[in-house]
């Protein structure tokens, strides 16, 4: 199954990029082993409209845009479940096993989602009650995404 990401908002140059690009690339070579394989990165600029209603439609337009055909889409929003890392990693095992190809994991803009995509979404899932700027959201999910490979394939990173 291949795994993408769709953001709202782009990595400029910096540690924050460099961070998530590091756990992305340790994420695309220990994934194929257990069949999860990178897919679409889909950065995208926040929508310019005048009014939040517009931003968000516009911007979820953009995600549909970049979903692929049939693929689970897994959104994240501070309302959504909280797993800890060995539910996540057995919520993409399930998706994979049950023959989906692809999947994206969608990071939304400064004013949420569009409330057509929670009708659309497979699962919602929130990162704590904290909000977070996208940008670490990144950073944490490319984590949270290579831990989960290592916990499928029993390799000692993740330690609880």
């Amino acid at each position: 199954m291949r795994v993408g990401l769709f953001s709202v908002g782009r990595l400029k140059a910096g540690p924050e990029k460099e961070l998530a690009a590091r756990y992305i690339d340790r994420f695309a070579k220990a994934g194929p082993a257990i069949g999860l394989e990178l897919g679409k990165l889909a950065e995208v600029g926040e929508s310019r409209a005048g009014n939040a209603e517009t931003r968000k439609r516009e911007e979820a337009a953009m995600l549909e845009k970049a979903l692929p055909d049939g693929a689970v889409l897994i959104l994240l929003d501070e309302r959504g479940k909280s797993l800890d890392s060995p539910a996540f990693a057995d919520l993409l095992a399930g998706f994979r096993d049950s023959g989906k190809r692809e999947l994206m994991i969608a990071i939304g803009g400064a004013d949420g989602l569009d409330p057509a995509l929670y009708e659309r979404a497979n699962a919602t899932l929130c990162l704590g009650k904290m909000t977070w700027p996208h940008q670490l959201v990144r950073i944490l999910l490319a984590e949270q995404l290579y831990r989960a490979v290592t916990i499928l394939s029993g390799h000692p990173y993740h330690r609880s």
